[in-house]
């Protein structure tokens, strides 16, 4: 039996260290590529997925493959992420001297050969970002995918690699672990590769960190939002219908918890349920408890199912059947209550808050619980109220009157970055507090010649302090 695992083993390396010699040589050989020829290859792979007939058959092929999802958001997700990463890799240079100021020129350089450990959620549409973003930069990329999803994104490689092909670049800027992908693969390619990005669950996340290869990865998402007095009760409603069910909640910038304050908390539940929401019964919120969560994991069979199903599954009525989601509302804040957590389905957990401190309060629970550091939101009219949220919170983002699934990784009418793969910082685990984008798959050359001496005299650093508290 140890003989045959060796065998295993060797057998695995040889294929991850083949990828590794493929994806290098790759790069060699667009080594020295103008940026209008990289620009060229990432237009290309954007376009494999874009294409209208592929953003639709890679849709249908993630959901036969994983369940997860519903197809016709994962079209809207496959072109519009993409199309937006491309708008964003299209407007920065990535080639050569990037810039120049004050005697200090920088050189941008590729980071090597990319590991990109992918989810079962997104089996397309993050391949295709992470793809986009390490050939800006004149990397190759190998994609590691959650194994539910291995034929949509082995059929969305392929479409990449007849991509790059047409464009006469070389077909191995972009690979894929074959099938069966296992764990001890995945962690060879982690270990022999120049950079991880490592979506998913946690669990890859840290495996990445610790493979000894300069990795980047995301935190889980728990996304608070509060609906605050001033809001706009019906648009933030509609906002929250949007993003809470697109993809049936799916991302992991999706609504998992609002807080509504208590002067506009009844209003706020009608808006709710005006704009698709159902409003759950006690016991009905305790069968959800009961059903959704088996021996402590989500149950497949009810995550990111269409509300139809997911009511039907349960025994609800006719009339839950035809919501667009389930509002759980609970009496007070318990740590350890599975609705403070991540739901990934069309469960959103409902708290009444007393007033503006105890809103913010219960979001810093929930992020505790877990999310911390990934982003919550506000609907309001009152900005300060907002500003207090993104100085007093440990969150990378907080969206303000936005659906936070379409806003958090980036959108045409905010500043974010495209992407679908959101930065947490240290409060969750993470070495970086942004979205990912091109700039973490460049390294840079610094060019540095003497300027006018920059010295100022003791009594500019020193004086103001000195005088007030001596020598």
């Amino acid at each position: 039996m140890k003989n045959q695992q060796d065998s295993i083993d060797q057998q695995e390396a040889e294929v991850v260290d083949g990828l590794i010699q493929n994806g290098a040589l790759a790069m060699e050989k667009i080594a020295g590529a103008s940026q209008q020829e990289i620009d060229e290859i990432v237009t290309a792979i954007a376009w494999a997925l874009y294409k209208p007939e592929n953003a639709r058959a890679m849709a249908e092929l993630a959901v036969k493959d994983t369940g997860i999802g519903n197809v016709e958001d994962k079209v809207i997700k496959n072109t519009r992420k993409t199309f937006g990463t491309l708008r964003d890799l299209m407007r920065v240079t990535t080639v050569g001297k990037i810039d120049e100021a004050n005697g200090m020129a920088r050189y941008a350089k590729p980071v090597g050969v990319v590991a990109a450990i992918t989810p079962s959620t997104n089996p397309a549409a993050t391949p295709v970002n992470k793809s986009m973003m390490a050939l800006k930069g004149g990397n190759a990329i190998i994609v590691a995918p959650s194994p539910a999803g291995w034929s949509a994104t082995s059929a969305t490689v392929d479409l990449m690699r007849h991509a790059l092909a047409t464009v006469g670049a070389p077909e191995d800027l972009v690979q894929i672990l074959p099938a069966p992908v296992t764990r001890s693969m995945t962690t060879l390619l982690m270990q022999r590769s120049d950079l991880i990005v490592a979506t998913g669950s946690q669990n890859n996340v840290h495996n990445a960190y610790s493979s000894g290869t300069p990795a980047l990865g995301v935190g889980a998402g728990n996304v608070a939002v509060i609906i605050d007095s001033s809001a706009d009760l019906k648009d933030a409603a509609t906002k929250i219908a949007a993003s809470k069910t697109f993809d049936n909640s799916t991302s992991c910038s999706s609504e998992n918890s609002l807080v509504i304050l208590d002067d506009i908390y009844d209003e706020a539940i009608s808006a709710l349920i005006e704009a698709g929401a159902y409003q759950c019964e006690q016991a009905q919120i305790d069968h959800i408890q009961a059903e959704l969560w088996q021996q402590g994991k989500l149950n497949r069979k009810l995550i990111a199912t269409d509300a139809s199903i997911f009511a039907e599954r349960l025994g609800f009525s006719v009339e839950a059947q035809q919501a667009k989601y389930f509002l759980a509302e609970q009496a007070q804040f318990d740590p350890t209550s599975p609705f403070a957590d991540e739901k990934l389905s069309l469960v959103l957990t409902v708290y009444r808050a007393a007033d503006f401190d105890h809103a913010e309060q219960l979001v810093r629970d929930i992020m505790e619980v877990q999310g911390k550091g990934h982003s919550c939101g506000i609907h309001t009219k009152e900005f300060t109220h907002a500003e207090r949220l993104a100085e007093g919170m440990e969150v990378v983002r907080v969206l303000v009157n936005q659906a936070h699934t379409f806003g958090n990784g980036g959108s045409f009418n905010n500043a974010l970055n495209f992407t679908l793969s959101m930065g947490c910082g240290t409060w969750g685990g993470n070495s970086i507090s942004e979205n990912l984008n091109y700039r973490h798959f460049i390294n840079i050359t610094h060019l540095v010649t003497e300027v006018a001496e920059d010295k100022p005299s003791e009594d500019e650093l020193f004086g103001a302090y000195l005088s007030k508290y001596g020598k």
